[in-house]
């Protein structure tokens, strides 16, 4: 419980903190403000996008692996905005937004896969209000942070998050 309750609560922080200040962190990243407006704005359809492509060709993986490769992604879209800057940042807003449709996914099935289906509600609300408080928090945190330390920090920041979230799904053992 602890395991997914954290990755809930770390995968919550960086979609509350990058949906409240993509298109201004890509423009610090470098893009222009057209660009950054046509980026974020292709965040909806690479959720959707990969929620579909999770439906048909991925529908066999299992939920662990479905929270793993959403961590990646979202941490790879991370790196490559830093090292490119401005012109990855319809790559990072793809590889961003893909993640976040995974994750929401992953929220429901993961604990289903890992505890089966007693007590699933219960269990659910518990995972899920760590996560809930802590994004409620991200966008002022993170906004902070942008404005303290500048964009390199708050990519930083969510590299960390999807990394760390990423290695705890591997304490994880499926029954």
């Amino acid at each position: 419980m602890w395991v997914i309750g954290f990755v809930f609560a770390a995968t919550g922080i960086v979609t509350a903190a990058i949906a409240a200040h993509q298109p201004a962190l890509l423009a610090a990243a470098g893009a222009s403000p057209e660009l950054a407006l046509l980026a974020a704005s292709l965040t909806g359809p690479a959720q959707v996008g990969a929620r579909l492509l999770q439906f048909g060709l991925l529908g066999n993986l299992h939920p662990l692996w479905t929270s793993r490769f959403a961590c990646v992604m979202q941490g790879l879209g991370t790196v490559a905005l830093i090292l490119l800057g401005g012109p990855a940042a319809i790559a990072f807003t793809l590889l961003y937004g893909a993640g976040n449709g995974l994750h929401t996914i992953a929220r429901g099935t993961l604990p289903l896969a890992v505890f089966g289906p007693v007590g699933f509600g219960q269990r659910q609300g518990l995972l899920s209000a760590p996560a809930r408080l802590l994004q409620a928090g991200a966008p002022l945190a993170f906004g902070l942070l942008l404005e303290g330390y500048g964009a390199g920090a708050g990519l930083v920041a969510v590299i960390a998050l999807s990394l760390a979230a990423f290695a705890a799904l591997f304490a994880l053992r499926v029954r």
